[in-house]
């Protein structure tokens, strides 16, 4: 794979790179509504799969939070078209990576030292490159390791890059009026957390410590005098990516023990820790040949507090769902209903929100859920169909939700697709045995 020298990271520089890939797909609709004329029956899947190429292309050479979108967006399955999920997943570990030269100057310039006056052993060629920074294996004193490298420019962009993809989101989400800046706050105070790899090490030693509990999982250690704000060492962990593992045809006994590990390490950091790895993505965890799950990246951490917690999980209640005035005024709590609704307003989102909370609790409402039931997953496509389609939704304000739901509902995404990738069966409450 081609390396990169240098990435932009001016933001003149960085939007002229966004305003190509938006001329690029002007011209893919003018080509499909070309051939729409010739032929009535053309689907937009080419259109789709050219759009999905150019965007993920002019992402790709500019890393950071641009690719980050990218990265968030392949995680949800039943909001985008498959050629967008298919193409953008490819920014979780695969992207360009940076050039040997420019490697070593980063660490000249964090750690006062090149790589080779490091390590005993140091690859030059990394083996895993995404959209925040690339990962190099290393070696000392005997000892493998992994070597995280952010990319240049990063952390500096993140506010200029949130400020031009802001448009796309706010007609994407249909999110209106200064109330939507909370939206966008929220993803780029996370994003500039994700940039700091001292706040990451840190994260990652009391959450692996605390999560120890938690059978058929394991983590690497950290090592704070090998790192810097944007340089991060760990054990280097061997075991199969596993967005790669679940591709391939695995023991049922596996996918449930896999399965579990997962659940339980969610539900204990949520319930226990009130805090959560809110990146659940196929390249955050690997599977070992002795069939543990790894946790690898714990950039992306959100802190739960008691006034979002306590309602949210109330509403996973099925008592609580099926009683009007308590489900009102938890919506209330929740801030998806607001005192300036109309009426309309009002019936609409508490309809919508009922019918949308009834799915998507029903694992808590079991001892023991399969996430491999397609029925499940039929009805929550149907109701994004559904809703993705409703002409009502898009005359009114999108803007629906504390801003804790953002990263909170993504773990959620992430985690049900992780277990229905697995096929996997789980003990729903089997996690309280380790909450102490």
């Amino acid at each position: 794979m081609k390396t990169l020298d240098t990435i932009p990271t001016g933001k003149i520089e960085r939007a002229g790179k966004l305003v190509k890939t938006g001329v690029k797909i002007g011209g893919n609709y003018v080509k499909y509504y070309g051939k729409k004329l010739v032929d009535p029956q053309t689907s937009r899947d080419t259109l789709n799969q050219d759009n999905a190429e150019d965007i993920y292309d002019g992402l790709k050479s500019l890393k950071g939070s641009a690719l980050k979108v990218a990265q968030m967006l392949s995680m949800e399955k039943n909001l985008l078209p498959r050629a967008y999920v298919e193409k953008f997943s490819l920014s979780q570990f695969s992207v360009p990576p940076l050039s040997a030269p420019l490697v070593r100057k980063t660490f000249k310039k964090y750690l006062d030292k090149y790589p080779e006056q490091i390590f005993d052993e140091f690859e030059k060629d990394s083996v895993n490159a995404a959209s925040i920074g690339q990962v190099h294996r290393a070696k000392k004193d005997g000892k493998q390791l992994a070597v995280k490298i952010q990319y240049p420019g990063v952390a500096e962009s993140i506010s200029s890059d949130l400020a031009l993809v802001k448009p796309v989101a706010i007609k994407m989400f249909n999110l209106k009026g200064k109330d939507s800046e909370k939206y966008f706050k929220e993803v780029e105070h996370k994003l500039k957390e994700e940039t700091d790899y001292i706040l990451e090490l840190e994260q990652s030693r009391e959450i692996t410590s605390e999560c120890a509990v938690i059978p058929n999982m394991q983590f690497p250690k950290y090592y704070r005098n090998l790192s810097s704000e944007r340089i991060l060492t760990m054990d280097w962990m061997e075991g199969v990516h596993l967005g790669e593992f679940t591709q391939k045809d695995f023991n049922a006994e596996l996918g449930n023990t896999l399965g579990q590990a997962l659940w339980d390490f969610y539900m204990f950091q949520i319930h226990k820790l009130k805090r959560v790895h809110a990146d659940p993505h196929p390249g955050n965890f690997l599977v070992s040949d002795e069939g543990k799950l790894i946790a690898i990246d714990f950039g992306c951490i959100k802190q739960i507090p008691d006034e979002f917690y306590v309602p949210y999980f109330e509403l996973a209640k099925p008592e609580n769902i099926n009683n009007d005035e308590v489900f009102m005024e938890k919506l209330y709590e929740l801030e998806i209903l607001t005192p300036t609704d109309s009426e309309e307003e009002l019936r609409f989102f508490t309809a919508l929100f009922k019918e949308m909370l009834t799915i998507f609790t029903s694992p808590f409402h079991k001892e023991t859920f399969d996430f491999g039931d397609e029925d499940f997953w039929t009805k929550i496509a149907n109701l994004s169909e559904r809703y993705s389609k409703d002409e009502q939704i898009r005359k009114m304000n999108g803007n629906r939700g504390s801003k804790h739901f953002l990263y909170i509902n993504r773990t959620f995404f992430g985690l049900y697709n992780l277990l229905h990738d697995l096929k996997a069966k789980v003990e729903v409450n089997a996690y309280r045995e380790f909450l102490g």
